[in-house]
């Protein structure tokens, strides 16, 4: 594995994606949380300060991963579609480096989108002099980030082997039930049919756990809340092997693809 290479075609995502307006959506956000700011007083009897950081932390949230799927998907099947593949596949480039230096150009895109988001979020918090726990406030940023590359290899991997639509809807399907594959396992355990608890039991393991990574709450409600430093590093490493996972089963299936 060449990491010349991969740098490239990393970086070449990276331009295009920026190219392609995706920043944009910061406009968007900043006039979402300056409505937001502006009527919530009026709607809400006290809770504005709590309901404003859970708004956006919820919306800095969706719209990465609206552009981690939307855009993830479209990452291979775009080359495959209009051929240019080949071009690369003639190059001396194999296709591991193809797919890890596109996943990292579009982590890239996505830190870059979220650390923006996020500078004007805290503007807007200490503008309107909304108090807020910046440690675990941060911390939930990082672990959102987590969780948008690791869906950015589930986008990848459904759009090596099949069409930007399907793969867009399987890859929200995974985003939804990712978040509730905890309460999956629940509803096994409750049961007492061992047919469904083996069923539960499996969509838990097949399905990632996104809930590990996501610390909205304790960014809200503060320090107290935060999982200690081994059980966060536990679902860190967590996701980075998930990932991994899943960008060597897109490996494995692009390769297997005849062009």
């Amino acid at each position: 594995m060449n990491l010349g290479r991969i740098w490239v075609i990393a970086r070449n995502v990276f331009l295009e994606v920026i190219r392609d307006r995706i920043l944009y959506l910061i406009a968007l956000f900043a006039i979402l949380m300056v409505a937001a700011t502006v009527m919530l007083p009026e709607v809400s009897a006290g809770a504005q300060d709590k309901i404003t950081l859970d708004l956006g932390l919820a919306a800095i949230n969706l719209l990465s991963v609206i552009v981690a799927v939307f855009v993830g998907t479209g990452l291979i099947n775009k080359e495959i579609e209009k051929r240019t593949v080949l071009v690369l596949m003639a190059k001396p480039v194999s296709r591991l480096e193809f797919i890890v230096g596109k996943h990292l150009g579009l982590s890239a895109v996505l830190a870059v989108l979220i650390a923006l988001l996020t500078i004007i979020f805290l503007g807007i918090l200490h503008v309107n002099g909304i108090i807020y726990p910046l440690a675990s406030l941060l911390l939930a940023v990082l672990f959102m980030l987590a969780e948008v590359v690791l869906m950015t290899a589930v986008a990848m991997l459904f759009g090596v082997f099949t069409s930007s639509l399907l793969a867009t809807l399987m890859t929200f399907a995974t985003y939804l039930t990712g978040h509730l594959s905890q309460d999956i396992l629940a509803l096994g355990k409750l049961s007492e049919n061992p047919s469904l608890q083996r069923l539960t039991n499996g969509l838990y393991l097949v399905l990632p756990d996104l809930e590990r990574l996501n610390l909205k709450n304790e960014a809200i409600y503060g320090m107290q809340l935060i999982p200690t430093a081994s059980e966060l590093a536990v679902h860190m490493l967590y996701a980075a092997v998930y990932t991994a996972l899943l960008l060597s089963i897109a490996v494995g299936v692009f390769s297997r693809r005849q062009f």
